[in-house]
């Protein structure tokens, strides 16, 4: 199996051999092609994701429509007047005053337009005590929160005038004021407190100052360039803050690791008595070929993101797939020319007791801690496998149990962000004194001539039959664009922050209400759009794009798997595995942020329900960055068993030899994504806590203890093949291409250097 000669040898091992002979000039190339995707992409400026054009169905219909009609919507506010503890109405002098201050008010600023009184639109709740002024924001929608300020001080400044009643604004531009204003700053902590934690923890993994930066500036350097490419990109498919975030977190953790195996190799193959540039062929060999493998399968999951044609996703996929790419194509061309101009000195800045060489000299006849604890685990998996497997995959079956009720739905303001916001118990008072009145439905009605009779009919219908079939309690607004031949409906829905309730009555208006009125005149357009609408047809897409997601993200890495060993045992269990600690991801997600199970040991909630989008997201991202630690551990145990080793003994060689390397990267993805668990909004908590948990599990009892019991009990039939598959492509290569049997003691002692 070993025949080295006659082998072709791998893309990394001639990657990096061609680096580390052409030191300058791959570091030249690098540093241009960083500096080139930055001034392009900064030249092209970014195309961002428009939410309404990136989903399918009436959300985008009506949007389209509104497009071509060349209207630019702009932001809506409203001022909510209620009286406090059941006392003043809607008809009392004071109330009327208090509407009256508001509307002069916020006119008088100058900000706003199109003010209209609560007494004119019939904005009066049913029990009199609550009261809506409604305007909007002078100028584009996107911008309105950098404007609105003016409005909410003279707001502010008429409650003060009156104590008796509650007056508070909300509305597209106040909330988008506010959630820049809270959390604006979060991301920027998150994203600017993720490099120094991942510092830190590799220079405890690797004691030395040097060592500990070159994963990081690689990193860097790989989400730098991924930025420029971003908005090259972006000018053939819309980008997003939201894909921007993913792109550092993703970028970060596998930027860090793929350096982190090359380096680990390195330096253990340099403690085992080969000199520096030996050690650097069999790190490109070895733990490059893992990354390339481990790279390629990470891009072919994140690729799965673009089947689920919606833009946000289509957006977070390529992101993700491009800084991958380029953090995989960096560490296996840039990071070994690195390795050879620095040589020893990768040692510099050397942290006293957390050298490994300290160590050696403290305890040269002893194991490090890492192998220590994972010899000891080993020991115990091989001894009983069968029980390993019984109580390892029965406990993941446990903790995924919960997931089985998995609810998903978008968060509403109140689950999103809790009682953190004043904003958002303003919101509750709006909805419940005027169900569905701070989200309405919009009807976009497109006809050849608005103002036919016939049409009008149809319109005063459809605005009676909304209130008299129970979907709204109204009022139902209506706003005429002549010129454009288009009506804007503003229905209110029965259910308000309640999306299913609200949901329903959606559906409803959509195949009841609207057939039996709108639906009756010819040539008319009527597609129903809104926060609900556009929340239900997310959903519904999202739905559809599961299966095809899966089943390419699955397929594709069983293949990969299958060419990159050339065994179908080891491709099978890998993606049998990786399931098993996605399925326990999503039990924590449901038990935690469903259930509240232990939710407030993670500052969170139990809001009843998972964002929509997360279990697709999580799916695609852990089945991607979970084959890093595989590849890498199965990688160096066939390693070892090509050196005729036997199967247990090649187990124990391959978990014990990573275990060091492995838990360093999972400690350092887990830190990465806990730092988004802290951030306010539940969306992000979510995100963080199962990502952490999911990278915890794959690392700990997958790695540990269920490959190497499954492995030990599979035996010779992991390296099986049948006949019938020989004819397949051949991308595995002489794994140690500068081994011999002079080494072969010391690489024996593998497991007593630290690594």
């Amino acid at each position: 199996m070993g025949n080295g000669d006659i082998r072709v040898r791998g893309l990394a091992a001639r990657a990096g051999g061609w680096s580390a002979r052409h030191r300058w000039a791959a570091v030249g190339i690098w540093v241009l092609f960083v500096v080139l995707a930055m001034g392009l992409g900064s030249a092209a400026g970014r195309v961002d994701v428009d939410e309404a054009q990136g989903l399918k169905g009436e959300t985008k219909t009506a949007a389209q429509l509104i497009e071509d009609a060349g209207i630019e919507e702009p932001a809506g506010e409203t001022v909510l007047v209620q009286a406090k503890d059941g006392g003043l109405k809607a008809t009392d002098t004071e109330f009327r005053a208090a509407v009256a201050e508001v509307m002069d008010a916020v006119e008088a600023t100058g900000k706003v337009t199109d003010i209209s009184s609560p007494y004119d639109t019939d904005t009066v709740s049913k029990d009199g005590r609550s009261a809506l002024v409604q305007f909007d924001m002078r100028g584009e929608a996107e911008t309105a929160g950098e404007r609105v300020e003016p409005v909410l001080n003279a707001v502010e400044k008429v409650q003060k005038d009156h104590p008796a009643l509650t007056i508070e604004q909300i509305g597209s531009a106040s909330m988008m004021k506010t959630f820049d204003d809270a959390f604006g700053d979060d991301f920027k902590k998150a994203e600017y407190s993720a490099v120094p934690v991942a510092l830190g923890i590799l220079l405890i993994a690797f004691g030395a100052l040097v060592a500990a930066l070159l994963p990081v500036a690689l990193a860097i350097t790989a989400i730098m360039a991924t930025m420029g490419l971003m908005s090259i990109v972006s000018h053939v498919m819309p980008m997003g803050e939201v894909a921007n975030s993913v792109m550092l977190l993703v970028g970060l953790a596998v930027g860090v690791d793929y350096c982190l195996f090359y380096l680990r190799r390195e330096r253990e193959e340099r403690a085992a008595g080969r000199d520096p540039q030996t050690a650097l062929r069999i790190a490109a060999a070895t733990s490059g070929r893992a990354i390339v493998v481990s790279g390629v399968t990470v891009c072919v999951a994140m690729a799965g993101m673009l089947f689920t044609g919606i833009a946000e996703f289509e957006a977070m996929g390529l992101a993700s797939l491009i800084v991958v790419a380029v953090a995989m194509v960096g560490s296996v061309t840039v990071l070994p020319a690195l390795l050879s101009l620095l040589g020893h000195r990768v040692e510099k800045g050397r942290i006293p007791f957390l050298h490994p060489e300290s160590k050696l000299r403290r305890n040269r006849a002893k194991a490090n801690r890492d192998s220590r604890l994972w010899t000891a685990v080993l020991g115990a998996v091989l001894k009983r496998p069968v029980v390993s497997v019984v109580v390892a995959t029965g406990a993941l079956l446990a903790v995924t149990a919960p997931a089985i009720g998995m609810k998903t739905q978008n968060l509403t303001l109140d689950q999103e962000f809790g009682d953190s916001l004043p904003i958002v118990q303003t919101y509750n008072r709006v909805n419940d004194a005027f169900p569905g009145g701070s989200e309405p439905a919009e009807v976009v009605v497109k006809a050849d001539d608005i103002n036919a009779p016939e049409v009008q009919s149809a319109l005063a219908d459809f605005k009676k039959e909304a209130v008299e079939s129970g979907v709204s309690r109204g009022p139902v607004e209506i706003k005429l664009h002549d010129a454009q031949n288009l009506a804007f409906v503003y229905v209110p829905l029965v259910g308000g922050s309640d999306l299913d309730k609200a949901g329903e009555n959606l559906e409803k208006l959509r195949d009841e209400v609207r057939p039996a009125t709108l639906g009756k005149v010819d040539g008319i357009e009527a597609p129903i759009t809104g926060q609900v609408a556009g929340s239900h047809d997310f959903n519904n897409q999202l739905a559809g794009a599961v299966v095809p997601v899966f089943a390419f993200v699955v397929v594709f890495a069983f293949l990969l798997m299958l060419l990159s060993f050339r065994s179908l045992t080891i491709a099978i269990t890998s993606i049998a595995l990786n399931l098993l600690s996605v399925g326990a991801a999503y039990g924590i997600l449901v038990a935690v942020f469903q259930h509240g199970w232990g939710a407030s040991l993670v500052g969170a909630e139990g809001v009843g329900a998972i964002i929509s989008w997360l279990p697709l997201f999580l799916f695609v991202i852990l089945f991607g960055l979970s084959m890093d630690y595989h590849v890498f551990v199965v990688s160096r145990i066939r390693e070892a068993r090509l050196k005729g080793r036997t199967t247990n003994e090649a187990i124990k060689h391959g978990v014990v030899t990573t275990a060091g390397v492995v838990t360093s990267a999972a400690v350092i993805m887990v830190a990465v994504f806990a730092i988004f668990g802290t951030l306010s909004m539940q969306s992000m908590k979510q995100m963080g806590v199962g990502l952490a948990a999911a990278v915890l599990i794959d690392a700990t009892v997958i790695r540990g203890v269920l490959l190497p019991a499954v492995m030990a009990l599979l035996g010779e039939r992991n390296w099986y093949l049948p006949k019938w598959l020989n004819r397949l492509p051949d991308l595995t290569h002489d794994e140690a291409p500068e081994a011999d049997t002079h080494h072969q003691a010391r690489d024996d002692e593998g497991e007593r250097v630290p690594v």
